[in-house]
C-alpha cells in the first residue's frame, strides 16, 4: 500500500533570456554561458494522477506535432524521478501546452520541471528543492531555472543559478513566429559565423543589466538587453528582422530574439503599454501571435492537490 495524492496540478512558466552571452564550445559539446533568465506568466500546466505504469498525454493550443513517448522531456522527467526514488513510474501525466514549442521560451524545460514537481507530490516523496534541482540538471540546461523561476544569473551551460533580486512587475510582449528553430542548429550557426569571422565576440558580463533591473530603471534595461545567438537566429530565420522592426515601429522600448528563437520579446513601460504594443504588433502580421506578459514569476508550483487515496 502506498499513499499517493489523487491528482496534482502544477503550473510551470516560460522563460526569456534578457541577456545571453555565449562563450566558446566546450569539450562536452556545450557552450559556456552567462545568461540572465527571467520567468514570465505564460505557463504550461502539468497534471499527474495515479496509474499503473507511465502514460503521457499532450493537449492544448501548442501541443500539435509533439510526441508523447520516451523522447518527450516530461516523460523522461517522470522516469528519472521514479528511478531516483527507487519506485515504479506509476503516473498518468497530462501536459496542457500554452507555451509555443521550439520558440526560445523553454516550453519543454517547463514541462519537465512541472512533471518533476507534480510526480514528487503525487508519489509523496518528500524531495526538497535542492534534490529536485540536481535531477533537473540531468534533464536539460533550462530545467533547473523552470523549477526556480523569478530572475536568475545562469552560468556553466545555464544550469548553475544565482538568484537575482529585481523590482517586480516587468512588462513584456512575446511575439511567437510561424516557424520553429532547433536550438542545436542555432548554436551551430553561431559557431560557423565565428569561425568565418576568426573571432569569438560575446556580450560579456551582465552586471550592468542586473543592477538596472534591481533599481527598476526601464530605460537602462532597454539599452542593455542582448543575445549573442540573435545573429545566428536571424541568419536562419531572416523574417525575424521584420518582427523586430515592427516592434520598434509600434513603440516597444526594445526588442530582442529570445534565446535561440524564433520568438521575439519586447520591453514595455507598463501593463497598458504592453497590451497596446501586442495589439499593434499583431496587426502587422509579422508574427503568428503577440501577447502581453509579466515577469518575474515563481517557478513550477503546485496549484491543486486532491485528497489522497490508498493504492
Amino acid at each position: 500500500m502506498s499513499d499517493t495524492a489523487g491528482l496534482v496540478t502544477v503550473t510551470a512558466p516560460a522563460k526569456i533570456n534578457v541577456h545571453l552571452a555565449v562563450g566558446g564550445l566546450r569539450p562536452d559539446g556545450f557552450h559556456d554561458l552567462s545568461t540572465v533568465f527571467h520567468a514570465i506568466d505564460l505557463h504550461d500546466t502539468v497534471l499527474a494522477a495515479p496509474a499503473s505504469g507511465l502514460a503521457l498525454r499532450l493537449d492544448g493550443p501548442e501541443a500539435a506535432g509533439l510526441r508523447s513517448d520516451h523522447t518527450n522531456l516530461a516523460w523522461r522527467a517522470a522516469a528519472l524521478l521514479a528511478e531516483h526514488a527507487g519506485i515504479a513510474p506509476d503516473a498518468a501525466v497530462t501536459v496542457r501546452k500554452t507555451i509555443p514549442i521550439a520558440a526560445g521560451l523553454a516550453g519543454g524545460s517547463a514541462d519537465a520541471a512541472g512533471t518533476l514537481r507534480a510526480c514528487a507530490e503525487l508519489w509523496r516523496l518528500g524531495i526538497g528543492a535542492s534534490e529536485l534541482a540536481l535531477l533537473a540538471e540531468q534533464l536539460g540546461s533550462d530545467v533547473s531555472f523552470a523549477l526556480q523561476g523569478r530572475t536568475a544569473l545562469g552560468t556553466g551551460r545555464g544550469e548553475q543559478l544565482q538568484q537575482v533580486q529585481v523590482r517586480a512587475n516587468w512588462h513584456w510582449v512575446v511575439a511567437a513566429a510561424d516557424g520553429q528553430l532547433a536550438t542545436p542548429a542555432v548554436y551551430a550557426e553561431l559557431d560557423r559565423q565565428r569561425a568565418a569571422d576568426g573571432a569569438t565576440r560575446t556580450l560579456g558580463d551582465p552586471s550592468a543589466l542586473i543592477e538596472a533591473f534591481g533599481r527598476g530603471d526601464l530605460e537602462a534595461v532597454a539599452g542593455l538587453l542582448g543575445n549573442d545567438l540573435q545573429p545566428a537566429a536571424l541568419a536562419l530565420a531572416p523574417y525575424l528582422r521584420n518582427t523586430l522592426q515592427a516592434g520598434a515601429d509600434v513603440g516597444a522600448l526594445a526588442g530582442i530574439v529570445s534565446g535561440s528563437g524564433p520568438s521575439c520579446v519586447f520591453l514595455a513601460r507598463n501593463a497598458v503599454h504592453a497590451t497596446e504594443v501586442a495589439a499593434a504588433l499583431q496587426k502587422t502580421q509579422t508574427c503568428r501571435l503577440a501577447f502581453a506578459v509579466r515577469g518575474d514569476v515563481a517557478g513550477a508550483q503546485v496549484r491543486l492537490r486532491e485528497d489522497s487515496v490508498q493504492q
